[in-house]
């Protein structure tokens, strides 16, 4: 229950980081204006607030395990809202970064 509940927080987390960081380039770079922006800030905020939901004190590990989920994240984003189509190296390198998020966060140590 521990890791999918660590894993829903870690999608939620993509979600406003990724969505926000969207919101800010299409504000600014497509001149969709300021609401465009502030929502984008407004979202980038509640990601750093669903990251520290995550039940590991580490925040390294929690931010370096992120990373992982924010490649991913982040190409399925542009699939869905801008028409991306990954190339076999793109999923293998996402799949690669998924791998190594699991590892990182879900390891069993000795702690």
């Amino acid at each position: 229950m521990l890791v999918a509940r660590s894993v829903a927080l870690f999608v939620a987390a993509a979600l406003f980081e990724i969505g926000g960081a969207w919101l800010v380039w299409q504000g600014l770079r497509e001149n969709r204006g300021w609401i465009w922006i502030g929502a984008g800030v407004a979202a980038l905020g509640l990601y750093g607030v669903v990251a520290t939901l995550q039940s590991d004190d580490a925040f390294g590990r929690v931010l370096a395990a992120y990373g992982g989920v924010f490649i991913a994240g982040s190409l399925a984003w542009a699939m869905v809202a801008d028409g991306y189509r990954p190339d076999r190296f793109d999923v293998i390198g996402a799949l690669v970064c998924l791998v190594g998020m699991a590892v990182i966060m879900y390891a069993p140590r000795g702690d």
